[in-house]
């Protein structure tokens, strides 16, 4: 399956929004089934100069592009935590496992390091993604800790585990 990693444009809201409540992602992204498609315009205006954001398009079957996922990257504003970024990865569950996630995370990876010069990346993940887990262990981020009930996942209280790739 071809798809290209591009940076994210207006039109994609959508596509992204209807990522965001799809069963299978919604889950794993603190997402829910009832966020407006209006929140994801807002958030994708919103976006300024510290914000980084790309999505993972398919050509669909009438020939137009079709969004697979998406990557954020947002570097932190303040002077002190300027060299620090938090990212957020969601990939459509019809296409997970298939090496997307990671090409979207290499691209962000190369952003932060050669471009932004980037020491630390952080994200969270909720404990029981295992192979989430595997894949940002793979790219060089480490468990710094674990926030018990950090959010709620299908009318339960889950762990989410806080890691961090640290650039020497």
């Amino acid at each position: 399956m071809e798809y290209t990693i591009r940076p994210v444009e207006p039109r994609d809201a959508g596509d992204i929004s209807a990522l965001r409540r799809m069963p299978g992602v919604f889950e794993t992204i603190l997402g829910n089934p009832g966020e407006s498609r209006k929140k994801t315009e807002d958030m994708l205006a919103g976006l300024g100069p510290n914000d980084f954001m790309f999505v993972a398009v398919a050509c669909d079957d009438a020939g137009g592009e079709k969004v697979i996922g998406s990557i954020s990257l947002k570097v932190n504003a303040n002077p002190r935590t300027r060299h620090a970024a938090g990212i957020g990865l969601m990939v459509r569950r019809d296409f997970q496992y298939q090496g997307i996630g990671r090409a979207m995370l290499e691209k962000v990876l190369d952003l932060a390091d050669n471009w932004l010069m980037l020491v630390r990346l952080e994200l969270t993940v909720f404990a029981d993604n295992e192979r989430a887990v595997h894949l940002y262990e793979s790219l060089g981020f480490e468990r710094e800790g674990i926030r018990r009930k950090a959010a709620v996942r299908n009318g339960v209280y889950m762990d989410e585990i806080a890691m961090a790739r640290i650039r020497e």
